[in-house]
């Protein structure tokens, strides 16, 4: 069993976590006059890039708080330290939170 370092709680199994978003994709500002090819484009085109990607993940089984951690994508093996959210909704697409590195 693969182990996910939570911010606020520290270390628990994967099974109490849920893959959000790849980080730093900006949610549509007009969502209802997208017509159904722009939205199944924003919902299901997105880079596959083989190694490190910035994620939004939840813990579902726990805190229920979401964060920012980079996975490398070959390994699924997470690096460095997961960023918790910065508000409460914590939505994987908000702009509150963008991508470590990310400019505003």
């Amino acid at each position: 069993m693969q182990m996910i370092r939570c911010p606020h709680c520290g270390p628990r199994e994967e099974t109490e976590f849920h893959y959000g978003a790849a980080a730093g994709v900006a949610y549509p500002d007009r969502p209802a006059e997208l017509d159904d090819t722009d939205w199944a484009h924003y919902l299901f085109f997105r880079p596959n890039p083989k190694g490190s990607l910035t994620e939004r993940w939840c813990h579902t089984a726990g805190c229920r708080q979401w964060f920012t951690v980079e996975r490398d994508t070959r390994t699924y093996a997470f690096a460095g330290e997961p960023v918790p959210s910065r508000h409460a909704a914590g939505a994987p697409d908000s702009p509150a939170d963008p991508a470590p590195g990310a400019s505003r």
